[in-house]
């Protein structure tokens, strides 16, 4: 993060609420559980009875699960192999209890939203014949939900409408994936820093960019709010039955309720009363209904290290070919420069009422998840890695991110007959092909030009 804290520390220790607190401390905390599964149909079924599947191994699946949904598990007639507290599963960084409402110490370099907030109005600042901070909408708990805007088109940085290809950019649906602030925040950092760079100047004369680093404020922000860790995932709107939040990766409304969610408000994957119920997933059904120009969008997720695609909600493929092919060939190629794993996202498991189905269900915009690194739950991964992570994830995926705003203006390029030696049909910009560094292994896509190491923000 980028102000002091020591100097507050004392006083906003002092100072934290007792109600805040007592709400930390009476949410009941999910297990960690390790369940037997063998195939995507028997991890369909256990994601059906609200466990939020994290891992998956050949034998069997890792996620967290509330009472409710556990009981369910075994009822159904699943083994439940192991069963821990969720200080188990967090990983990595477990926090230190030493200021309230913020980051622990060593992870201080995560954003925390008053600090998300600074730094898109700095950026815009800063930028602001070409960027703007726009507000999409307030969450529950009054937060803004705010996109910031990049676009070289006076009157449509102002209007906030633009006749330019769009590509949009979205973190942090989920409270405890912190990393997936950072990426796309990082992402309009760079653009802006490099905006002079010939390559990266012609992008951002003729696409228009929506980055949206911090979707679920009210979650990221209880997730923090004690200075541990609380291993949160969903929004905070109160339920019916006075548990808290919805799910918002399973509150879209295509094909909403149609598996890998479930209707109990105590569990993580609940889908909430009806689609779009959630102040946070109306905001981007209203954003995104209202631009036309979008063609392309990724919703960053954290962990495992995967390229997810449509659909989520059927184990059927797209079944208009030619998406498909795009679909593949995006995600292949992509893979090739972060080291994900590309495939749909019912591969996994069924999961409906997810984001990408309806971007690209409803919306027809070529939609990808990325479930970014680490690869996995031990050895200090999972959802809280630590920030030293941060700069590797980026520079993985700062590529892929450039690729698919380049590729806005018609994602059907991809199936053209390849046009340099990467196996892509990506062209960089004629003037600076001499620049490119092949190094055989596709890699050499703007190389010396766009991706110097970034600086530390």
């Amino acid at each position: 993060m980028n102000t002091p804290r020591m100097v507050a520390t004392a006083l906003a220790i002092g100072l934290f609420s007792l109600s805040s607190s007592a709400a930390v401390q009476t949410e009941e905390l999910p297990k960690y559980v390790n369940i037997a599964a063998k195939t995507k149909e028997q991890r369909t079924l256990i994601a059906n009875a609200g466990v939020s599947i994290e891992a998956i191994r050949s034998d069997g699946i890792w996620g967290f699960a509330r009472p409710n949904a556990l009981a369910r598990v075994k009822k159904a007639g699943f083994k439940v192999l192991s069963t821990h507290s969720f200080e188990t599963g967090r990983g990595g960084h477990q926090g230190g209890g030493m200021s309230a409402k913020d980051f622990p110490s060593e992870d201080s370099r995560f954003h925390n939203y008053n600090e998300l907030i600074t730094e898109l109005d700095t950026l815009a600042g800063k930028h602001s014949d070409i960027a703007k901070v726009e507000q999409l909408g307030k969450t529950t708990e009054g937060r803004k939900i705010l996109a910031l805007h990049i676009n070289t088109t006076p009157i449509e940085l102002q209007s906030g409408q633009s006749t330019k290809p769009g590509a949009v950019f979205i973190g942090n649906h989920h409270a405890r994936e912190h990393l997936s602030i950072e990426i796309p925040l990082m992402l309009a950092q760079h653009l802006l820093a490099k905006r002079n760079d010939p390559a990266i100047q012609k992008l951002l004369e003729t696409r228009d960019i929506w980055i949206l680093p911090m979707l679920n404020p009210d979650g990221s922000e209880y997730d923090i709010a004690t200075g541990d860790y609380q291993m949160w995932r969903k929004n905070r709107a109160k339920n019916h039955d006075g548990t808290y939040g919805v799910d918002l990766n399973r509150n879209y409304s295509y094909f909403w309720n149609h598996g890998g969610a479930s209707n109990d408000p105590s569990d993580e994957t609940y889908m909430g009363t009806k689609p779009f119920s959630e102040n946070e997933t109306q905001a981007v059904k209203a954003f995104v209904e209202a631009h036309k120009n979008f063609k392309i969008l990724l919703s960053f997720h954290t962990f495992s290290e995967l390229i997810l695609y449509p659909w989520g909600h059927t184990y059927d493929k797209i079944n208009k070919p030619r998406d498909l092919q795009v679909y593949e060939t995006m995600a292949k190629q992509m893979s090739k420069w972060n080291g994900y794993t590309p495939q749909q996202s019912s591969d996994l498991y069924i999961a409906s009422g997810d984001t990408t189905d309806w971007t690209y269900g409803q919306q027809g915009i070529f939609s990808f998840t990325f479930e970014l690194s680490p690869r996995s739950m031990w050895f200090g991964g999972g959802f809280y890695p630590g920030e030293g992570v941060i700069d590797k994830v980026f520079n993985d995926n700062l590529k892929p991110c450039l690729y698919m705003i380049d590729l806005a203006d018609d994602p059907y390029r991809v199936l053209a007959k390849p046009l340099m030696s990467y196996g892509s049909s990506y062209q960089a910009p004629e003037k600076f092909i001499s620049k490119i560094q092949n190094d055989g292994q596709n890699n050499g896509l703007f190389a010396d030009v766009l991706f110097e190491k970034p600086a530390k923000f």
